[in-house]
């Protein structure tokens, strides 16, 4: 029997993962483009997954592989196994420490302040390319020094490259996002700006044998953070109005007590994981896992969103909740690789959503949220275009 493919249960793919966790901790699934993997959907094999040391995310341990694929941009972190992933985190994680982005705070309101400025009192627009979008995207290329002329076209290869419409365009759009940060590289040489890249940049240039990043994994790097940077915001932010949007005495409570931003921000995480699954890892060796039996070189997915649904660790898991209690989310992952830039994510997130409502007081859903379209790869999950509404007379017709 051919295994269960969990596209195929899109728009809302946690009716599938509810059946699976029904049945067990681990199952074999078809991932369309990848062929078959495990799938990791309960919250205690997720975690035990997630630190499992022989579960490696260097792709040279499967047992199928030949070459890395027509797709990936150089190497970074989410591609290597310690010590080399130790090496390659400790060269950017300063720049996403809590105090770097407390101090980060005036310009992500400014952003979200002047972008609020820019949408009409009343009428209907696309939050999404609006407000979700161009936040995060001016955020991270502030922060990595990509020239304001170039981020719309930059965003466009992002999106594509995670999200591809096809296989075509997606190898375009990674050769073109390739070329693009191979020459903003070459340009930040010796241009002594204070910006990440130019901090990346500076650190391949050490001499030999000191040097802590090769051309290749710089390249990699660049493209791990400028697009894991902003993605996944987007997606955590429009899924956040989303799911208050539909859940009117939750928007009523957050408009009562707006401090409960940051447990909204969280239930969100839960509620919507924006990382639907982890990048795939690989047995370095015959292991069980939760029961199962994992051969050395399989494909393992755990799935986040999976995870953090599972009623055995939250109560009612399908409600948006935003007094919930108890064990925190794996939306950014556990271990070793959980997300560097976690902080930066919520930070956005609570402000982007705190203006939000304080700017549209009648902010209301511009239409029925089952006809909605959520956009999905073997990673990610995000609503392609969230319509609202601004002002008690707004009307649904005028798009902007």
């Amino acid at each position: 029997m051919q295994a269960p493919t969990p596209q195929d249960l899109d728009p809302d793919p946690h009716l599938f993962y509810a059946a699976l966790r029904a049945r067990g901790p681990v199952h074999r699934v078809l991932v369309q483009g990848s062929g078959e993997t495990w799938l990791v959907v309960t919250r205690d094999a997720a975690r035990a997954a997630l630190t499992d040391p022989r579960l490696r995310n260097d792709i040279r341990h499967s047992s199928s592989w030949q070459d890395d694929g027509g797709h990936a941009l150089g190497r970074n972190m989410l591609q290597t196994d310690p010590p080399d992933h130790t090496r390659l985190r400790r060269l950017v994680a300063g720049h996403f420490t809590s105090a770097r982005i407390a101090a980060l705070r005036p310009r992500i309101e400014a952003i979200a302040l002047d972008l609020l400025a820019e949408l009409p009192p009343r009428g209907t627009v696309d939050l999404v390319s609006r407000y979700a979008l161009p936040l995060p995207v001016t955020v991270i290329c502030d922060l990595f020094g990509v020239p304001a002329a170039d981020r719309t076209v930059f965003h466009a290869w992002s999106n594509e490259l995670v999200m591809p419409a096809s296989p075509e365009k997606g190898a375009s759009a990674a050769a073109a996002l390739g070329a693009y940060l191979a020459e903003l590289i070459h340009q930040k040489r010796g241009a002594g700006e204070a910006d990440l890249l130019s901090d990346l940049v500076a650190a391949a240039r050490v001499p030999a044998p000191e040097t802590p990043l090769t051309s290749e994994e710089l390249l990699g790097m660049a493209f791990l953070i400028l697009v894991a940077g902003h993605e996944t915001t987007v997606n955590l932010i429009s899924a956040t109005v989303h799911a208050l949007l539909t859940h009117p005495d939750q928007l009523e409570l957050l408009r009562t007590e707006p401090d409960l931003v940051g447990a909204a921000v969280e239930e969100s995480l839960r509620y919507s994981a924006p990382v639907h699954a982890t990048a795939f890892r690989f047995a370095a060796e015959t292991l069980d896992l939760a029961g199962t039996r994992i051969q050395a070189g399989d494909a393992v997915q755990i799935s986040l969103a999976a995870a953090s649904r599972d009623p055995l660790h939250f109560p009612d898991p399908d409600r948006f909740h935003l007094r919930r209690r108890g064990p925190g989310h794996l939306a950014f992952g556990h271990g070793l690789h959980h997300c560097l830039g976690a902080p930066l994510a919520r930070t956005e997130a609570a402000i982007a959503v705190r203006l939000l409502l304080e700017h549209c007081p009648d902010l209301a859903l511009a239409t029925d949220p089952t006809t909605l379209t959520w956009r999905t790869s073997t990673l990610l999950r995000g609503l392609g275009e969230l319509p609202v509404r601004f002002g008690a007379s707004g009307d649904p017709g005028d798009a902007g």
